[in-house]
């Protein structure tokens, strides 16, 4: 069970897994390229698994009383859950139990059971069975003249304390049934679907009529057209024929479809086998689907309450799909609550939670990860940006801790200037990738593979304090990540003393970098794995060639920023023999040409954190020109990633308005549930494997919205085919830190 506490909403349940806004199609609701901030609908799921003995958590089907009062039934039996409880109780129904099929409630509120042995009503706390109908009933469907009975033994209809047969020539495989309302029914069933009135019946199972001959759900919706489910889509009629269809290629994500249902909005609900989709009365549609939002795919039944919250069974239990209005301010409360009681650890480090139950926020515990700086270094960013934006001063103190953190870094390996990846306590017993040794041949192999293999069998090392295990070994993606933070941390929030152990920090690392060749350099002397810059290694050897456009722009940036910050003439010496000796403009320039065997998303993130050093830490406007038409090029290639972190360091960059509704959406369409739920795309029908942008990937097509993806990092590739892991809850600054930078930009109002 997952257990998210906040004062910032108004729900109290203590098992909420909480997800996100409704709609997959976005208004756009921006004046002037700034948005609006006003509520939305943010969608969340609420996990009710039965867990009462074997085949309870087959749920069959569900329906909702007056009272918000939720009635299953399941493979075991009845159960119910009162709205104020979480809890399932069992509805005995004799000394001989067995299967339940169907649950209904009449006009009056009356709950009706349909059972292996026959027909049950529930009534002021117990049940009361029928003599006839004779069991099974498989199927119940309340009508103005009353409640229908039916199952593989014939139809009866209740008429005052009795149940009437009634004569008709559908076939007994029922599946579905819903009242006409003129005294008739639709009866959906493995041979087709019938048009039962005046105990005769009319077949409906041409092509011409229906996708194909399995029919499974069936419900009108506000317009009154018959919504048909079945074995390759829905067929939409009206009053006489087939008026439209929906298949896979119309968004429904399985031909396998289970039910149908309409919701008090007026959406139509169309369960399949791999999640649910709604379609809106304009015609758009989003998908509810993985466990983030089901706890099985497989849906077998919808119900909906008073209040609009879809209650689906699934073959795992019942999953209810809430939702309520909030405003991203009233988001950026909430993430910010998470973010300081799950993923801030000492001695102020912004990472991610380790959950020893899979899916339990209440199980988490910190642990260590290799780009706890770079990660840090966005949260140092993010608090900036949000003192830049509102003066509040606690913004400013938790950007102060953040910097002490990756100072720390540094300082903690006892070096000249090297800093480490991140820092556990020295009591920690369990850390990520921990000391080891190299056989002759296990090195061999691993050259083999990789010639820039560098073996590195000590990773953790004691503080001369011995207060810190540290981890050395860092990447390039880290030098990255503290650099974007330093900049901003330096231009918009400190203060002019910090300013100067911001800037003499940053001059360490580089100074460190001009002493070992442009390399990081380990405490063995020798440049990290990924950490190589130099000229001699980029330009002049070929396994480089992969790096040599994109290190040699961030090595202008590491540099640019030490000049900026210092006005030391040695670093701006050393930048321009770069460019004029080692060709690193034109090197950079054939970033936005990458060879595609070589194209890393992540790579494209590191991109974005060095281009606001390039262009306005640059004062030659031949080079702030030459940067910015780079930057120009490069967006364009990244604009259908819809990621509001580029989106933002771009209007950054160029004063512009670009995609602000866009990132709105992410921010809009981004659950609140921060945990890993694994999401498997490949499952789908309505989507499409593709090997673009990243030719290594499996990636889906097209890009599916924020509701629909893995957590993220910007690390990952947005259009990821499949992925997750449930044992860890994201930090919520990749969220943060685009909303702050909108803020700041005044492209999201307060």
């Amino acid at each position: 069970m997952i257990r998210l506490f906040s004062r910032f909403l108004a729900w109290t349940c203590p098992f909420l897994i909480i997800a996100t806004a409704c709609e997959q199609k976005q208004p756009d609701d921006t004046k002037d390229n700034v948005w609006q901030d006003k509520p939305f609908w943010q969608e969340y799921h609420d996990a009710y698994p039965v867990s009462a003995g074997a085949g309870t958590n087959e749920v069959r089907s569900i329906a909702a009383d007056p009272a918000g009062n939720i009635w299953i039934a399941t493979a075991a039996g009845f159960f119910t859950k009162q709205k104020t409880t979480r809890t399932w109780t069992g509805i005995p129904l004799g000394n001989d139990p067995g299967p339940a099929y169907r649950v209904a409630i009449d006009s009056k509120g009356m709950v009706w059971l349909g059972a292996w042995d026959g027909l049950y009503r529930y009534q002021n706390g117990k049940t009361i069975k029928h003599d006839v109908p004779k069991g099974p009933i498989s199927m119940l469907c309340a009508a103005k003249e009353g409640m229908y009975a039916m199952g593989p033994q014939g139809m009866w209809l209740q008429k005052g304390d009795q149940f009437i047969p009634q004569k008709g020539l559908a076939a007994r495989s029922l599946r579905d049934v819903v009242s006409d309302e003129k005294g008739g029914l639709w009866i959906a069933t493995d041979a087709g679907l019938f048009h039962w009135q005046d105990s005769s019946s009319t077949h409906f199972y041409q092509t011409d009529q229906l996708i194909s001959g399995y029919t499974k759900g069936l419900a009108y919706d506000a317009g009154h057209k018959l919504w048909v489910g079945g074995l390759g889509g829905v067929t939409v009629r009206n009053t006489n024929a087939r008026e439209k269809e929906l298949r896979v290629a119309d968004g429904i994500p399985s031909v396998f479809v289970t039910t149908v249902r309409h919701a008090p909005d007026s959406t139509m609900w169309v369960g399949t086998e791999t999640g649910v989709v709604r379609y809106l009365p304009d015609g758009s549609h989003s998908l509810r689907f993985s466990r983030r939002w089901l706890l099985d795919d497989h849906v077998n039944d919808i119900a909906f309450d008073r209040e609009g919250t879809a209650w689906i069974a699934t073959p795992q239990g019942v999953s209810a799909i809430r939702k309520k209005r909030m405003t991203l301010a009233e988001k950026e409360l909430y993430f910010q609550d998470v973010l300081q009681k799950r993923h801030i650890r000492a001695p102020w480090i912004a990472g991610q939670a380790h959950l020893r139950t899979p899916g339990d926020t209440a199980s988490w515990e910190p642990e260590d990860d290799d780009n706890d700086g770079e990660y840090t270094g966005n949260y140092l960013a993010m608090e900036s940006f949000r003192y830049a934006a509102t003066k509040d001063p606690q913004a400013r103190t938790n950007a102060h801790k953040a910097f002490g953190f990756l100072k720390l870094l540094q300082e903690v390996t006892g070096t000249e200037g090297f800093f480490a990846r991140t820092i556990i306590p020295s009591g920690w017993k369990q850390m990520h990738d921990g000391n080891r040794t190299y056989t002759r041949q296990e090195l061999a192999d691993e050259l083999v593979k990789e010639p820039r293999f560098k073996p590195v069998e000590v990773r953790w090392h004691k503080s001369a304090d011995g207060k810190w295990l540290w981890k050395g070994d860092t990447s390039s993606d880290e030098m990255c990540g503290h650099m974007f933070g330093y900049y901003f941390y330096y231009t918009l929030a400190a203060d002019a003393a910090e300013k100067k152990v911001i800037a003499a920090h940053v001059s360490r690392i580089v100074d460190y970098l001009i002493k070992n060749k442009l390399n990081l350099a380990d405490v063995d002397g020798k440049a990290t794995r990924w950490s190589v810059w130099s000229p001699d290694q980029l330009n002049r050897d070929p396994e480089w060639l992969p790096d040599r456009n994109q290190n040699s722009m961030e090595m202008l940036a590491f540099l640019k920023l030490a000049y900026f910050m210092t006005g030391y003439a040695r670093y701006e010496q050393q930048y321009l023999h770069l460019i004029k000796k080692e060709q690193y403009l034109k090197n950079m320039s054939a970033v936005t040409s990458q060879n595609p065997a070589w194209l890393i998303y992540f790579d494209l993130v590191l991109q974005a954190y060095v281009y606001p050093i390039l262009i306005k830490c640059e004062k030659d406007p031949e080079r702030v020109s030459f940067y910015k038409k780079h930057m120009e090029q490069w967006y364009q290639l990244r604009r259908g990633d819809q990621n509001p972190l580029i989106n933002f360091i771009y209007n950054y960059c160029t004063n512009r308005h670009e995609e602000v509704q866009q990132s709105v959406n992410f921010l809009v369409d981004t659950p609140l549930d921060l945990i890993d739920w694994p999401i498997d795309h490949s499952k789908r029908e309505d989507v499409t494997m593709t090997r673009t942008p990243v030719l290594d990937d499996r990636q889906v097509s097209p890009l599916q919205p924020a509701s629909l993806r893995m957590t993220v990092r910007w690390d990952k590739n947005p259009w990821t085919l499949a992925g997750g892991n449930p044992q860890v809850e994201r930090e919520p600054v990749f969220w943060l830190l685009p909303y702050w930078m909108g803020r700041y930009l005044g492209q999201i109002s307060k």
